[in-house]
């Protein structure tokens, strides 16, 4: 059968995917065996909007060498694959789209059109990603796409009849676990993006360092008051006494000094101890309404840091609403939904005198009250934060409450320096949070969610780890879930969206306040509604708030009541406004019922009664709260109580790995430029050289850099195969019309050793990917395939091949064969093209290699006295090569070799391989002598000590002198790296990857110093 040169990708690479498709090699149970075990994982779903990058490019290639090693075991194996809807991703994209072909915007369309126009970009362009993931060879079954908001009101969707219906199963969990108390609508401190108008996670904010500024204001004491103030160093001694009528403080964030409600010094810091219970007033706003604030104490501020005193702004962060939670200080929140500060409420007259009375203990404030207190001034409402900043600052600085600092400068008119007063403003790096699509700097905000009181479910979640149920690797992962868990805070689950799961909750007028109505659906909610009101009642579904209330007051003019509240005590055909809840579940939420929403969960399927609980799931150590966690949790709360723990988590292994970098271990960024596109990569190598790569550079916990020249090398490695196999034709080892050959029972030598190679790596292979260190795995196959087979046994089969005796030419074919088809059955998992390819080109095949039975042969295939003669072969091969290389020896140069000491067992081996050690070591003869001659280079084998006659070879004067010249280069080299690393600035101050790069090129060093000495040690032997 004839082959191509060469392994031609771009064009067998998607010929191959869709012959594997069309087969059906990749459905769930696809070649599973009678009575199989299962063995599922659950993709982590990547955004709709997303394509692929090269985190998506490695988790999926280690997920898929589990899966199709697994489906060649026999196992009965489901990869699942879907998307996420992501929601702020998907309705970023299509409001861009809206606003770039010239469309009407969201708010001009409406929630249920706009709705309907992301459905139509959902089924344009929403499964580019399924497809770039089928170009680096994922074996998923794609027939079974499920996606998170499948069966949700507009699903478009057609062709998805796999595809369960995840919208009613994530409506059902939040009902249930709303009735069970587990989910609450509270007001607490959120990541708020202004741009999108919406709260968003933590691992959707981006902390940046940038360019900012420390002021230093002070906080007068209310009535005049005055006390000592007295700074000690560390002995005790008093460096500093002077009367203060103030306290400083120093913030970042000036116009959030408007919602202050305490400042805070801590319990054993001295220098406060007389004004702490007093007074102080907030140094900006008008005059005459000057607010007053509480000076308290708490664990919180570091009193080494700053003055160690700090204002406590609860509504905008979070760690003063840790402080303002403790204490119950009021919190007042400054900015609108558009990080403007707020234009709403009362004149600030009347909401500072509000809040003056209660820091004086006169009133005090529910939560909600203290939220609708706007205390803005008057000239500042209604502006941009940033601006305001600039506005507080100035007023502050021109009422002469900057703390000031002496400063030199140098007088323009004299020349001379001058000592001058200025206020004290810092320039440093601060770190702030950017939403990571927005771009705009993230406001920490006070506002109403729905959330889940994690602390109600967390415990199974850490017990099914703590029992063993689930593993998480590497084990340094545990550690990690055990912190974040046994620390939970409320889990934020709304997201003012219109793209996404809607809450399913609707709400009524209540006594004092809206009514809400937990349902399934709004017929539900309708007949709720109908059986907690009065007979007759009639509701109005409304489209927001601000329409119900519309419709409640044109209703209650209607009513002779004299308690407007009392709604539901009226007899007549009254119509009430009902409203849904407006915002959508955080895609989190929906994201954590994946492993069962995606087989049919909550109806009792084939699929729920089989692969769950699933078996491993692959994913980033990033998300390991976020989503691992997320799932435990759910899946653990949502099932049935009375089944076993075991049979309610979700995986029982969790493989966690870090984020893929470059060859100098920086993180890829666009800013850096060095981002790295996998589809360019395939384009270029092939998809088998990316998946080769991203298991070699698996190993367990470790840093995974992606090195183009080892992309380089892959290839090649690839090639290396193919071209074995072209070996194997022209040597008439393939019959189109002859069936793969069986393991032989070699006679000779060179053939059991290669038999007993391949059974070693077998075992290797399979005991690696059980303990998921791909890398090791991946590198047993990379010094098999190319070292043992393709260098060695190739070379060492030759005479076999020129023999004279039939018998050992078809033994040889046999051998050959058989090898070359586990080389490619042994790689298939990781390098599956070009393998799937290889065997169909060569002996006739029952079946496609994805299908071919993963081997189970193991040591009882190894000769131990083929072994050991081989090896002993091979190591004096390579001992007298590293000489002749070492030593400069012309490489066509064919030398006689010397003897002085040889065991029994390695004469024999000599013997019976004469003539191929001395082809491939380009040797003449071998002589026994007494002792070597001068100018011998000694060469050490096991049971053996050769020499090699180099004097008459070689130049030893002109090679000593380019080794030496060549070590005092080193020495130089050697010098620079070792100042530099011993440098502790250069430690302390370098980047992280600088300073990995330097230890590196140290080792790399010392290993050519060390080669170089050996060279001239042995020049010196020769003389």
């Amino acid at each position: 059968m004839a082959m191509e040169k060469t392994f031609n990708a771009a064009e067998a690479e998607s010929r191959l995917y869709k012959a594997w498709e069309e087969a059906g090699c990749f459905k769930a149970g696809a070649n599973a065996k009678p009575e199989a075990s299962t063995y599922c994982i659950m993709i982590p779903p990547p955004n709709v909007t997303g394509v692929l990058h090269m985190g998506h490019a490695f988790n999926n290639t280690l997920q898929d060498i589990l899966i199709r090693w697994k489906r060649m075991q026999g196992y009965d194996t489901l990869w699942q694959p879907g998307t996420d809807h992501a929601g702020i991703a998907t309705q970023m994209v299509v409001e861009r789209e809206l606003a770039k072909t010239q469309q009407p915007s969201r708010r001009e369309l409406g929630r249920e059109k706009f709705l309907e126009k992301v459905w139509e970009w959902k089924e344009k362009s929403g499964g580019t990603i399924v497809e770039q993931l089928k170009r680096l060879g994922a074996s998923c079954d794609f027939s079974r796409t499920a996606f998170t908001m499948a069966g949700a009101h507009g699903d478009t969707r057609v062709g998805h009849e796999n595809s369960p219906n995840f919208h009613d199963a994530v409506i059902k969990v939040f009902v249930e676990m709303y009735n069970k108390g587990l989910i609450y609508r509270g007001k607490r401190l959120v990541n708020w993006d202004p741009h999108f108008e919406t709260a968003i996670s933590d691992l959707e904010v981006e902390n940046i360092e940038v360019a900012g500024h420390m002021w230093h204001f002070k906080y007068p004491l209310a009535n005049g008051a005055t006390y000592t103030y007295v700074e000690k160093d560390e002995d005790g001694n008093v460096i500093l006494e002077e009367e203060r009528d103030y306290i400083s403080i120093a913030t970042t964030r000036p116009e959030t000094m408007l919602g202050d409600g305490a400042v805070a010094v801590h319990p054993s810091d001295e220098r406060y101890a007389p004004i702490v219970g007093k007074l102080c007033e907030i140094p900006v706003g008008p005059k005459e309404h000057r607010r007053l604030i509480p000076i308290i104490t708490d664990e919180y501020p570091d009193k080494d840091f700053g003055s160690g005193a700090v204002k406590i702004t609860g509504a905008h962060d979070f760690n003063d609403y840790q402080v303002a939670k403790r204490g119950g200080i009021p919190m007042y929140r400054l900015m609108d939904t558009r990080g403007q500060m707020r234009n709403d409420g009362a004149p600030y007259a009347e909401a500072a005198g509000i809040a003056m009375a209660v820091a004086r203990g006169e009133q005090t404030l529910t939560e909600n009250e203290a939220d609708a207190i706007n205390l803005v001034p008057d000239d500042l409402r209604g502006l941009d934060r940033f601006e305001a900043r600039k506005r507080v600052v100035e007023q502050i600085t021109s009422e002469g409450l900057a703390v000031m600092q002496t400063v030199t400068k140098t007088d323009p008119d004299t020349g001379e320096d001058v000592q001058v007063q200025v206020p004290y403003v810092e320039n440093k790096p601060i770190m702030q949070p950017f939403g990571d699509r927005s771009k705009v700097v993230i406001e920490p905000m006070l506002t109403d969610q729905w959330f889940v009181d994690a602390e109600k479910v967390v415990g199974p979640a850490l017990d099914a780890v703590k029992n063993g149920d689930v593993k998480i690797l590497p084990e340094s992962g545990e550690k990690t879930y055990y912190h974040w868990l046994e620390n939970i805070e409320p889990w934020c689950i709304s997201r003012q969206l219109w793209w996404g799961h809607q809450i399913p909750v609707w709400y009524i007028p209540g006594e004092e306040d809206w009514y809400p109505i937990c349902a399934a659906s709004e017929e539900e909610a309708l007949e709720k509604a109908r059986l907690q009101s009065a007979e007759g009642t009639e509701f109005r579904i409304v489209a927001d708030q601000h329409e119900a209330a519309k419709v409640l007051a044109e209703q209650v003019k209607l009513m002779d009541v004299q308690d407007e509240g009392a709604i539901r005590s009226f007899d007549g055909p009254m119509q009430v406004p009902m409203f849904r809840d407006p915002d959508v579940l955080d895609t989190w939420f929906s994201s954590g019922l994946w492993p069962i929403g995606t087989l049919g969960w909550p109806d009792t399927t084939p699929e729920m009664e089989k692969y769950f609980p699933t078996s491993t799931l692959v994913t980033g150590q990033d998300i390991l709260f976020f989503w691992v966690a997320r799932m435990m949790m759910m899946q653990l709360a949502v099932l049935d109580e009375n089944l076993p723990v075991k049979k309610r988590i979700p995986f029982d292994t969790v493989y966690l790995h870090g984020l893929v970098r470059d060859a100098k271990g920086k993180k890829m960024s666009k800013s850096t430029g060095n981002v790295v596109d996998p589809l360019e990569i395939i384009e270029e190598f092939g998809a088998d050289a990316l998946r080769f790569s991203s298991a070699a550079m698996a190993a367990l916990g470790g840093v995974l850099k992606l090195d183009m020249e080892r992309l380089k090398g892959y290839r090649n490695f690839g090639t290396k195969l193919w071209n074995a196999v072209n070996f194997a034709h022209f040597n008439n080892v393939y019959d189109p019309e002859v069936p793969a050959y069986a393991c032989p029972d070699a006679q000779a030598a060179v053939n059991q050793w290669i038999i007993g190679e391949t059974a070693k790596v077998r075992v290797e292979v399979d005991a690696a990917l059980e303990a998921f260190r791909f890398n090791d795995a991946a590198n047993a196959l990379y010094a098999f395939v190319w070292g043992k087979v393709c260098d060695w046994y190739i070379e060492l089969s030759k005479p076999l091949f020129g023999s004279e005796d039939e018998a050992v030419i078809a033994e040889t074919r046999q051998t050959l064969g058989w090898v070359l088809d586990q080389c490619m059955i042994l790689l298939h998992p990781i390098m599956p093209f070009i393998t799937e390819e290889l065997w169909g080109n060569t002996a006739k095949r029952s079946n496609m290699l994805v299908h071919e039975d993963w081997p189970a042969y193991g040591t009882e295939l190894v000769n131990p006295q083929a072994d050991a003669e081989m090896n002993w072969v091979i190591t004096a091969i390579e001992n007298i090569r590293s000489t002749r290389a070492q030593m400069h020896v012309p490489a066509g140069a064919k030398i006689p070799m010397v003897v002085t000491e040889f065991s029994d067992q390695a004469r024999a081996a000599w013997d019976k391989n004469e003539a191929m050690i001395k082809k491939l070591a380009r040797i003449t003869s071998l002589e026994q002598v007494e002792s070597f001659p001068k100018g011998c280079a000694s060469v050490a084998a096991p049971g053996a000590s050769f020499g090699l006659p180099l004097a008459d070879v070689i130049d030893v004067g002109a090679e000593k002198a380019r080794l030496e010249k060549t070590l005092g280069k080193l020495a130089k080299e050697l010098g620079g790296l070792r100042g530099r690393l011993n440098n502790p600035k250069f430690a302390a101050s370098a980047p992280e990857e600088v300073v990995a790069e330097a230890r590196e090129n140290l080792a790399a060093r010392e290993e050519e110093e060390a080669k170089v000495k050996e060279a001239l040690a042995r020049l010196a032997e020769i003389g």
